[in-house]
């Protein structure tokens, strides 16, 4: 249940409207985001553009020839008041990882940090309940939650450039899997050669906001096998 008080409604320019749950992340208020979102998905109002699920807000554009944050907001309230039957469930999706040591340069730091062995690191990164919540600045850069407490380890204080496509990054509770060779200041603890972006236009990330993700462990053969075969970015 929200805390008294959410959601906020607040209009973004004249074309969007900020619907927020909650000014922390948690599980109630990003369950809030993701019902509202695939509600309006069910039954999007007139003028509806576009809606752009964050952590615990979600913003809906719209086009202000057509309608107005007035009626837009009507139309959010009457379906978190009766929301469509049959909301669909994320889907399980499966990313492989590859532990390699030229491919973790901090999984030795995050055991540290830890007080854990890597092997322990390892197991409970495998371990965690992950979801996406987001979707961030880059092409298929899907935010997840749910690395273990155990592991959490903050962002570092200056980011590493050129970072190769396929990654695997934690901070905090968050981890990432990157889709393109960019700089960042989370800790890189392997590299997948799933492929996150599909070339498809009607669905160009494996990943939907709402989805459970599951990592399985691979070896560096199993890695350079998929690589040879074309599955990765």
């Amino acid at each position: 249940m929200l805390e008294q008080g959410w959601p906020t409604y607040v209009p973004v320019a004249d074309h969007s409207l900020l619907v927020s749950f909650g000014d922390v992340i948690t599980d109630q208020a990003n369950a809030a985001v993701l019902a509202l979102d695939r509600a309006l998905a069910h039954s999007p109002p007139e003028g509806m553009i576009e809606c752009i699920p964050a952590f615990v807000s979600l913003l809906i554009d719209f086009d202000p020839l057509v309608t107005d944050h007035t009626r837009i907001r009507e139309a959010a309230e009457n379906l978190q008041q009766d929301p469509p039957a049959g909301q669909p469930r994320g889907e399980l999706r499966e990313v492989e990882i590859c532990y390699e040591e030229d491919f973790a340069p901090d999984l030795a730091a995050v055991a540290q940090a830890s007080g854990l062995c890597i092997d322990e690191v390892i197991k409970l990164h495998l371990q965690g309940d992950y979801q996406v919540r987001m979707y961030g600045f880059a092409p298929g850069y899907a935010y997840m939650s749910g690395v273990p407490s155990e592991i959490q380890v903050p962002r570092k204080p200056s980011a590493l450039r050129d970072i190769a496509a396929g990654s695997v990054l934690i901070a905090g509770p968050q981890c990432l899997v990157t889709t393109l060779k960019m700089p960042t200041g989370w800790s890189i603890i392997g590299r997948s050669p799933t492929r996150i972006l599909t070339r498809d236009e009607s669905a160009p990330f494996l990943f939907g906001v709402g989805d459970k993700v599951r990592f399985k462990r691979i070896s560096l053969v199993e890695y350079e096998a998929r690589r040879e075969s074309g599955n990765h970015d």
